[in-house]
């Protein structure tokens, strides 16, 4: 394995030069506007040369995996453009999509020909999915969509989403839904920026008035969009989180490096070791609810990250835009995005320890 260290290190020292170099550090949660087209010619550079979609099967180990995303977070270069694509739906395309799906999508989401986004949550549907109203209807060999979607990150430079609704009429809950592939450019759809408390909009509202998309573009068959949108979720959680631990770390030490002594600080430095070892304890497994347990365990510890350098660096934090102040306040966002605090709880006390409803 530190052969392979070793490659991937000297590979990104040699490819971060040039207009590449100016990009280290872009991009992420709540900076998806900075460089975009920049960072997507980097995406794109990482593809021709075979960093993509590490993750999938019979591609890299998870060894091999982890060390990728640790030796990227290390040499600080930028956030990838497309992690919906290449995390998410391309797993779940191997998982359970046809011959025909997997030869048409899984190409251009490798290269980076074609981004994209996920319609789950919708003004009334929340953390609570199985709850969505979007319905889709077979009319003439394609479906027609009308709903609503939001909280939909980088829908405004996708090409496809991904998304689940209801097909059968009078279906409640987690039947009758269905996981529909969708194209962006046409004129049934609209999106419409979500302004935040951080100034930017990564997050949109995607609306859907007589949306088409092909009778085949169903992943699995109409009626198991649960089945399928869950398993998606649970390619969320993986390999990707170290990385992010690493920059997680570069954070914390630079919060150490300017603020007075703070018991926190060293709280803060434990507990970000322990969200190490559960990660790499758990990366063997199948995606299962154990996933739940880190995301309610990383998104509250960043959170409190931010609170912590607010109260450290004093009143030049809340001066001007700077980087604490977008950690603070983007950092809010994260005990909802990707299953709110409440929804992780009530996943770890029923599916982990059993507890009535």
């Amino acid at each position: 394995m530190e052969s392979f260290r070793r490659e991937v290190r000297e590979w990104l020292s040699a490819n971060l030069v040039g207009e590449f170099a100016e990009l280290r550090g872009l991009g992420g949660p709540g900076r998806e506007h900075e460089a975009f087209e920049g960072r997507l010619r980097w995406h794109r550079h990482l593809a021709r040369s075979g960093w993509t979609c590490l993750g999938w099967p019979g591609e890299r180990s998870v060894e091999e995996q982890v060390i990728f995303h640790e030796e990227y977070a290390e040499a600080d270069a930028p956030a990838k453009v497309d992690i919906v694509g290449e995390g998410l739906l391309g797993p779940t395309l191997v998982a359970f999509g046809t011959p025909e799906q997997k030869a048409r999508f899984l190409p251009k989401i490798r290269t980076l020909d074609e981004l994209w986004c996920q319609g789950y949550s919708e003004p009334g549907a929340g953390s609570d999915l199985a709850s969505v109203a979007t319905r889709a209807t077979l009319e003439g060999g394609q479906w027609v969509i009308n709903g609503r979607k939001i909280w939909t990150s980088n829908a405004h430079y996708s090409d496809w989403i991904f998304v689940l609704c209801r097909t059968e009429p009078g279906s409640q809950r987690h039947k009758g839904l269905s996981y529909l592939l969708v194209p962006m450019n046409q004129p049934g759809i609209e999106v419409r920026p979500i302004r935040q408390l951080t100034g930017t909009s990564e997050f949109n509202e995607v609306f859907f008035d007589g949306a088409v998309t092909a009778r085949e573009n169903v992943v699995g068959e109409p009626g198991e969009g649960w089945k399928i949108a869950m398993a998606t979720l649970g390619f969320e959680r993986g390999t990707a989180m170290l990385g992010h631990q690493v920059g997680f770390r570069r954070q914390l030490d630079a919060i150490r490096a300017q603020a007075p002594e703070d018991e926190r600080l060293t709280r803060a430095w434990l507990e970000l070791h322990v969200m190490r070892s559960h990660t790499m304890r758990t990366l063997n497994d199948d995606p299962g609810p154990e996933a739940s347990v880190l995301k309610l365990f990383w998104a509250g510890w960043h959170r409190r990250l931010g609170e912590l350098a607010m109260d450290s660096l004093g009143p030049e934090s809340m001066i001007d835009d700077n980087e604490w102040q977008r950690l603070f306040l983007f950092s809010r966002a994260e005990t909802i995005y990707g299953g709110s605090d409440e929804i992780q709880r009530e996943i770890i006390a029923h599916r982990i320890l059993g507890l009535p409803r």
